[in-house]
């Protein structure tokens, strides 16, 4: 999902910093209303700072093969969402994107505006998301197939359709842009049928482990309904 160099330059470029602002400013405020006390400070630090490895995991370990217009990510948007919650998790996509633009892709540092907007916008509509298909009597760790189905094709999707808009933003529409966009978008589905299984596969790991968990560093909200 990397906005390949060159893609977007000029003045355009500009814009990449308006939007991440913007997504970064209300993941903030997220993190902001998470943090009552310092021990949730604490609780905080250590779920982006795992959240944070975990992307840069998935960035440079994990295979991407280029497709179309960009690279195909196993970005596991929804997990990190259901495990840890929104704030820690759009950190741990910004630092984690970061981290790898700095120590191992230095090209991608001046797109890094670009693709933190296509990362985290996509994660704030699955909070918003999950308020509205989950029941607040129903604990993550009970979410069904269909349930985490929906989060990861809504992540997915915006992830696809923020690189649709970069492309078309810096290249213009033509046959070869829209074909190459088309490709990229379609070996997304890959990722969009395989991480709901990941997603539930990880919330029955959490579930098992969760009686050993005292730190809290999984959210509670995996364990017990919200209200």
């Amino acid at each position: 999902m990397h906005i390949e160099p060159g893609m977007v330059a000029g003045a355009k470029a500009v814009l990449g910093s308006i939007t991440a602002a913007g997504s970064l400013a209300v993941a903030g405020h997220l993190a902001v209303a998470a943090i009552k006390s310092p021990s949730a400070l604490l609780t905080f630090a250590v779920r982006s700072a795992i959240a944070t490895l975990a992307v840069l995991f998935m960035f440079q370990a994990l295979p991407h093969p280029p497709v179309g217009v960009s690279e195909v990510h196993l970005i596991l948007g929804s997990t990190l969402f259901l495990l840890f919650g929104a704030g820690p998790a759009a950190l741990g996509l910004s630092a984690g994107l970061l981290l790898q633009g700095l120590l191992f892709a230095p090209f991608d540092l001046p797109q890094y505006g670009m693709n933190v907007t296509t990362l985290v916008v996509p994660l704030l509509a699955i909070h918003a998301l999950a308020k509205r298909l989950i029941s607040a009597n129903t604990a993550y760790k009970d979410i069904s197939y269909k349930q985490a189905l929906a989060l990861s094709t809504t992540y997915q999707a915006g992830i696809v359709s923020w690189v649709a808009f970069w492309s078309f933003y810096g290249m213009g529409f033509s046959a070869e842009s829209i074909a190459a966009v088309a490709s990229f978008g379609a070996a997304y589905m890959s990722v969009i049928l395989l991480e709901p299984l990941i997603d539930l596969a990880a919330l029955a790991c959490a579930k098992t482990l969760g009686r050993y968990d005292s730190s809290g560093v999984i959210q509670q909200r995996v364990f017990n309904a919200a209200g």
